[in-house]
């Protein structure tokens, strides 16, 4: 680098059976990845010639048919009997209106055949708590308007609910809050400025190595590679903390490529990293239980705050080798603190308590990167996550 200056058990049953089942060849599943609601990324996604060493495929269940088994689904409390789909939900949000559980949001889904794409939900879709051989539902009851129409949709399929908020996950991504360390040996970086410049600014073309077979126009964002990330727990080197500099086009293809910055915040350098505006992200990801047993900490959050909370990105010291995957659901734990007990003199750690929920979004080998869907307290880096029970 360039220096500078409610058994989850019966959960894993039941889920089996919830993705198994097909309607005319697509998953029944809403939270299930589906190729017509692929969000499109805001700007042309530019080729990425290099391997980020990250996992972002939705898993998708394989294994065989299991009977269901009949244990009730933990509903909310004062849940409602039916509701009209807003304008920005996720289906983590609709998942919380009926059930104490989101994740269990697979199970309880109940398709409505008489209602076209019937495992997507968009806006105005109403949807209905039923209950099927004394077990709790939830279908869709009544498609908005222009589902039913037999004309062209007024509103476009990109439009259907998806699981988790994608602006929160792709600026996350695209702003190189934190790099793998894989990732940032691999990414484009800056050769240099052109004509006399050790330093580069908006305004100023730059030299990139990395970016052959790049497509003109696309845009990137420059990043500083900052702090080495190390992991609490061995005192290993698993990635750096990122510094957003600036915004650039590719201007010139090749190697080395010419990138115009249009916008900084401070100098790009040689060594600055580029990645790519806009980061294309499944947006349909299954909520489950992770396949091991995890129990990690939180070493990072995005944008620095102390007080973590509700759909903002952390990153986990847990990845791939650890068992994670994308999808997998984890409880957050406050770590006790330690006091001194008064009577004996001693120190005594109080227990850890529950804080909240993440959902993993992006898994490298070492670390991972989750959002935060809910915060019942104050969350905070190093606190503990685990397997929910």
């Amino acid at each position: 680098m360039f220096p500078r200056t409610q058994s989850l058990n019966t959960y894993l049953r039941l889920t089996a059976v919830a993705l198994t089942a097909t309607l005319a060849g697509c998953s029944l599943n809403p939270f299930s990845g589906d190729d017509d609601a692929t969000v499109p990324a805001a700007s042309a996604a530019p080729s990425q010639p290099y391997d980020s060493g990250a996992t972002s495929s939705v898993p998708e269940y394989s294994g065989p048919v299991v009977e269901r088994v009949s244990a009730p689904v933990p509903l909310a409390d004062n849940h409602p009997n039916e509701y009209v789909v807003q304008v920005g939900d996720t289906l983590w949000d609709i998942a919380a209106t009926f059930l104490k559980d989101p994740w269990f949001w697979p199970e309880i889904w109940h398709i409505n055949t008489q209602i076209e794409n019937p495992h997507l939900i968009y806006p105005g879709d109403v949807l209905g708590l039923v209950y099927i051989d004394g077990m709790p539902r939830v279908t869709n009851i009544r498609a908005s308007t222009y589902r039913m129409s037999p004309q062209a949709r007024v509103t476009p399929i990109t439009e259907a609910v998806t699981s988790i908020p994608y602006e929160s996950v792709s600026a996350f991504l695209a702003s190189g809050a934190v790099l793998e360390k894989r990732q940032a040996d691999n990414l484009p970086y800056l050769l240099q400025t052109r004509g006399d410049h050790l330093m580069a600014s908006a305004g100023n073309v730059v030299y990139v190595r990395g970016l052959d077979g790049a497509a003109l126009g696309s845009r990137y964002n420059v990043v500083e590679v900052g702090a080495a990330l190390v992991d609490p727990d061995d005192n290993k080197l698993i990635g750096y903390r990122g510094k957003f500099v600036g915004e650039g086009t590719l201007r010139r293809g090749g190697d080395p490529a010419s990138v115009a910055l249009t916008d900084t915040s401070e100098e790009a350098i040689p060594g600055d990293k580029l990645l790519p505006e806009s980061v294309e992200i499944p947006l349909n990801f299954y909520p489950r239980v992770p396949s091991a047993n995890i129990d990690g900490r939180i070493i990072s959050v995005h944008g620095g705050v102390t007080q973590i909370g509700q759909y903002q990105a952390v990153v986990l010291n847990r990845g791939t080798r650890d068992g994670l995957s994308v999808g997998d659901v984890l409880t957050v734990f406050q770590t006790g603190a330690t006091v001194k007990d008064r009577f004996d003199g001693g120190k005594v750690r109080l227990p850890d308590e529950e804080a909240g929920t993440l959902m993993v979004f992006k898994v490298y080998d070492r670390i991972s990167f989750g959002l935060i869907m809910e915060a019942t307290q104050a969350i905070h880096i190093l606190d503990t996550v685990r397997n929910p029970t």
